[in-house]
């Protein structure tokens, strides 16, 4: 036989009333009485019912995750972190791939919340930097937490992973290992974190007192990162050092060194960003800095609940996320 809430209510020894208060996380139950609750939900195996949940609370118990990413790895691992979360709280998540990054995004998202009835949104970058979007979301009372590369204004809570700095740490780590032509594979140039990246990058070398021996913009994409390299590596004298603005577009550089007979890191030092599961797959593996995207998307999952379950006063919070070059295989000393 089902579980029901009346079978909670009878073991626990309290009403059905306090039995679906504690179930909505209600703050008029005492520690106690919860306990004694908790107990009988956890002895009964009970897992209430979601349409009986909604209809008593007005809400879906659904989060939408809004992108333009095109990036599968960092999606699963935003996906991830906010699964954890939500499962953990009785929430399911529904992904929107919105098709533009742009002002036009800002019809399509509030359509998809509208017809999903979701509770609330998480959003990724770049779409969560499209101008006019948290005062839209906001006008539609639509709770929503953003990430993105860079500090916005009007979402109730956004994680900025520290990317300018990061890159600056990749151009130091460089120059410590002794390379003197060293060349980037941007990302695209209207993409928020790509001249983040790039900014830090180039200002730490000329800190240092180099410039950039050659830069070929990509699209984030592989072949982009294939094509890059090839030109880069044709150039007299040749770079000796290849930063890529992401771990894909590094795993396009070590493809094309393997091409042209180029040896990882003895000819060529190869440096990527996000410290994806690629880096570590790659042969040799790749030094990259790592972003702890499941970490922020679960942290991004918890403030965004908190605020539908109105456990958290409604403020604007700002969250900056150091990040860590992890030094892999793939970087070595300065050819002499």
């Amino acid at each position: 036989m089902d579980i029901t809430i009346n079978d909670v209510a009878e073991r626990a020894g309290v009403s059905i009333r306090t039995v679906s208060r504690v179930l909505n996380r209600s703050t008029k139950v005492n520690a106690l009485t919860q306990e004694r609750v908790e107990a009988a939900i956890e002895a009964l195996g009970f897992r209430p019912s979601a349409r009986a949940r909604g209809l008593a609370t007005g809400r879906s118990f659904l989060i939408g995750m809004v992108h333009n990413d095109h990036n599968a790895l960092v999606l699963d691992s935003v996906q991830r972190g906010m699964v954890r979360e939500a499962t953990r709280r009785g929430y399911e998540i529904v992904i929107h791939p919105t098709p533009t990054a742009d002002e036009s995004s800002i019809h399509d998202v509030l359509d998809f919340v509208g017809r999903s009835r979701v509770d609330g949104l998480v959003v990724l970058s770049p779409v969560s930097t499209v101008a006019g979007l948290p005062e839209a979301l906001s006008a539609a009372k639509v709770p929503a937490m953003a990430l993105s590369p860079t500090k916005l204004k009007g979402f109730a809570g956004i994680l900025v992973p520290d990317e300018r700095s990061a890159a600056a740490e990749v151009a130091r780590h460089l120059i410590d290992l002794g390379h003197t032509r060293i060349a980037l594979v941007s990302g695209p140039a209207n993409a928020h974190s790509a001249r983040e990246r790039r900014s830090g990058f180039v200002s730490a070398l000329l800190k240092a007192g180099h410039g950039l021996t050659g830069e070929v913009e990509g699209d984030y994409g592989f072949n982009s990162g294939v094509v890059a390299a090839h030109r880069l590596l044709a150039m007299d004298p040749a770079p000796t050092a290849i930063f890529a603005a992401n771990d894909v577009m590094a795993a396009g550089v070590l493809k094309a060194a393997a091409a042209r007979g180029i040896t990882v890191p003895r000819d060529l030092s190869v440096v990527g960003f996000d410290g994806s599961v690629l880096a570590e797959m790659l042969t040799p593996a790749l030094t990259t800095v790592h972003r702890p995207l499941g970490d922020m998307a679960q942290l991004a999952t918890t403030w965004l609940i908190n605020m539908i379950e109105d456990l958290d006063p409604p403020v604007e919070r700002e969250l900056h996320q150091p990040l860590t070059l992890v030094v892999g295989e793939s970087s070595g000393p300065a050819p002499r």
